[in-house]
């Protein structure tokens, strides 16, 4: 008889008790302690089973589950019988990040210390237990939300000597979400302020804490070295590329399979590898995402529910504001082909607006795109990435992204690709007007706007163009380096309609007297180049192929047809 399907569950030992459906995750354990790494960074993307991972190293090493072996039995742990002598012997000091997102530093910083403040109520035995000296003891209760940099920096180092010295074993310590603040800093503009305070917490409690046996960290993102883990040369980092633990977070497809067949559903497969397959972690390409398969087990029906369990605005944002180039390689990425990036999967998040390839290290890490394939040049020592987009509830949720784009004149912009079906120049030009008078400076809000806010904008309402008329037309475009021209050519997918191609120039002031000779300008240039060839050996009559010039001084635009 199938288990019950618990949507939500992140506590290990709350899953064995209530025998809610659980794929078993428990070999991480042994391949984890076997490769004896002292410290473990693993980022993987958000609800990939991160916490429900470290709740179930948890309960299984912690002496205070010492008497729970029953969660483990029946699963694969159990069949090593050095594992099951290892079962509730160590101390764990078990933190997680995950709800500290606050839009200050100084509430960013009252919520870690009330963290540490309450795990220190959960070993306050320890002040009874007549192994901590009198200044111990006050050091102890002295523990707050409103305590010092100094004493928030050694707590846990503290806490760690003193569970050391009552079990007679050096501790494990767990950190979940720990990049979840740095994220909120980023967004909210404490990122230095919270680096500080962070890289000292971390250098105490795991580079100088001579009483850590071992620890686990995760996360989304890799924050760069220099960032927080600075002088941490005891870490090991696991990233989606990586070959460790590539079976262990996330959903194989057998599995999935596996649980199809369990509930009834063996029909389904067919739908739901299109959907939520693509995932790859190491050398494992057949990846699913735990949230989307359990929802679906659940409802039985086909829907975006892992794109959809976030508000996945950081992503959006950053191609919408990004340059000419991140906006070119997007169009690739929606067409569904790879792009070729050079990155370095450690993010710097204050220089995520700045530097180019950062937003494609932020992505992938995320989850929204796959490594396909990656090069190591060994001569320059640097590494290439072919990326891609995960799969269809990716593409789903990066769609509905760039319809929001143009939210704030969502009427006009609908009314204007109405018009542009119908062939109507004077509508067109009335809503194409408002929708670059309402929009044009929303591609151009990051920290360092440049003077590419034209390019931004053109380049935005191209991929807008793409996701709006993706039922009727196939969108290409041919563009120059620079925005000397950009072109785009819609071919029909059904043969009734007509092929359409729009040219898009700035006007040029020194040879240009108005926009009606920029629009003439971008008309001959359509004609010069021969664009209609591509429609022609498509079997679309020139007769049915439209030619649009757009001209643009500022938020000023006038469209002509030829």
């Amino acid at each position: 008889m199938a288990k019950i399907i618990g949507i939500g569950y992140q506590d290990f030992e709350e899953i064995q008790t209530n025998q809610v459906f659980y794929v078993d995750k428990t070999d991480f354990i042994r391949q984890w302690w076997k490769n004896a790494d002292k410290v473990t960074l693993i980022t993987r993307p958000r609800r990939f089973g991160k916490t429900l991972n470290m709740s179930m190293v948890e309960k299984f090493f912690s002496v205070q589950y010492k008497d729970r072996a029953d969660l483990f039995q029946n699963l694969k742990i159990w069949e090593h019988e050095e594992f099951r002598n290892l079962q509730g012997t160590y101390p764990v000091i078990f933190i997680s990040f995950a709800n500290v997102k606050e839009n200050s530093y100084i509430q960013a910083r009252k919520k870690i210390c009330t963290i540490i403040k309450e795990i220190y109520y959960h070993y306050g035995y320890l002040l009874d237990a007549g192994i901590l000296m009198e200044g111990e003891k006050r050091d102890f209760q002295e523990i707050s939300s409103d305590m010092e940099d100094y004493q928030v920096s050694s707590s846990l180092r503290a806490l760690s000597n003193y569970l050391s010295r009552y079990y007679g074993k050096k501790v494990i310590i767990l950190l979940d979400e720990y990049d979840t603040p740095m994220q909120e800093a980023y967004v909210y503009g404490y990122w230095e302020e919270l680096v500080s305070f962070t890289r000292s917490l971390f250098n105490s409690t795991f580079k100088t804490n001579p009483y850590l046996e071992r620890a686990i960290m995760t996360g989304i993102t890799r924050i760069s070295k220099e960032s927080i883990f600075s002088d941490l040369n005891n870490l090991e980092v696991v990233t989606t590329t990586s070959e460790k633990y590539a079976d262990s977070f996330g959903f194989l497809e057998a599995e999935v399979f596996k649980a199809l067949d369990e509930f009834g559903l063996s029909h389904g497969k067919p739908q739901v590898k299109s959907w939520y397959d693509g995932f790859t972690f190491g050398n494992r390409t057949d990846i699913y995402n735990p949230w989307s398969i359990l929802n679906y087990l659940d409802k039985r029906c086909l829907a975006p529910y892992w794109a959809n369990s976030s508000s996945n605005g950081l992503a959006g944002k950053l191609i919408r504001e990004g340059s000419r180039q991140i906006k070119q390689e997007f169009e690739q990425l929606l067409r569904g082909r790879a792009i070729t990036v050079e990155i370095d999967e450690q993010i710097v998040y204050n220089q995520l607006s700045t530097v180019n390839n950062s937003i494609w290290s932020l992505l992938l890490a995320s989850g929204y795109l796959k490594a396909v394939r990656t090069d190591f040049n060994e001569r320059t020592g640097r590494r290439s990435y072919h990326l891609a987009l995960t799969n269809k509830e990716v593409r789903m949720m990066f769609d509905a992204l760039i319809h929001n784009w143009f939210s704030e004149s969502n009427d006009d912009y609908n009314d204007f690709i109405k018009s542009l079906l119908n062939g109507d120049v004077k509508a067109m030009n009335t809503y194409m007007n408002k929708v670059a008078l309402a929009t044009f400076s929303y591609f151009d809000t990051g920290r360092n706007p440049s003077t590419e806010e034209p390019e931004r904008f053109y380049h935005g309402f191209v991929l807008g163009l793409m996701v709006e008329l993706a039922d009727r037309y196939v969108l290409t475009s041919n563009r120059e380096s620079g925005f000397g021209r950009y072109d785009v050519v819609l071919e029909p997918k059904n043969p009734d309609d007509d092929g359409i191609i729009l040219e898009f120039k700035v006007q040029d002031t020194d040879s240009e007297k108005n926009l009606g000779d920029t629009v003439n300008a971008a008309l001959v240039q359509i004609e010069q180049k021969k664009y209609e060839t591509l429609l022609v050996e498509k079997g679309i009559r020139r007769e049915n192929i439209r030619k649009y010039g757009f001209a643009f001084c500022g938020k000023t635009v006038l469209i002509g047809q030829a």
